[in-house]
């Protein structure tokens, strides 16, 4: 092969470790999500007894919230990471997510279209509960988007299943 080419395909390989600095970054944003979610646990627990149940209920969904925005973060770090940049060698090791196994780039979008919409679901269970905060446009703004959601992610999937298993 022509050495030059040969040159340009190691470079455009090893490229994809320019990613591995936002992977570490998103490790950063997790930190300091859960940095929030003690904040808002000490908060909730704090204040329990002089709080309504509504508000409790409220807290509660805020701290869901966050867990999910969690679980969403390292969804993308770990997926992408070893879809995109280099395996994680985790076989062996008994703490391995059993979803790492079966990741691809179309899976991926799939975990990645359901977690925004258990996300979306949060924020919309929220605006039911307590709807007073919300004027009716922006309730109905809130049912498009998570309904776009929905479509999104189902349209997402039925194109995932139209691949052919090796074409991924």
């Amino acid at each position: 092969m022509n050495p030059v080419v040969n040159s340009i395909n190691k470079l455009i390989f090893t490229g994809r470790w320019l990613q591995a600095p936002l992977y570490l970054g998103l490790i950063v944003i997790l930190a300091a999500y859960v940095y929030r979610f003690i904040l808002e646990l000490f908060h909730l627990v704090w204040n329990f007894s002089n709080t309504n149940n509504t508000d409790v209920m409220l807290g509660v969904l805020d701290l869901i919230d966050v867990v999910m925005i969690a679980n969403l973060i390292i969804m993308v770090i770990m997926g992408g990471y070893e879809t995109f940049v280099s395996r994680l060698n985790l076989h062996n090791h008994p703490d391995q997510p059993e979803w790492l196994d079966e990741l691809d780039a179309g899976t991926m979008k799939v975990k990645l279209g359901l977690a925004l919409i258990g996300i979306s679901s949060i924020h919309l269970l929220r605006t039911f509960i307590d709807p007073s905060t919300q004027s009716n446009n922006n309730v109905m703004w809130q049912v498009v988007i998570h309904l776009t959601l929905v479509v999104s992610a189902i349209a997402i999937a039925y194109t995932n299943c139209l691949i052919p298993k090796g074409k991924k």
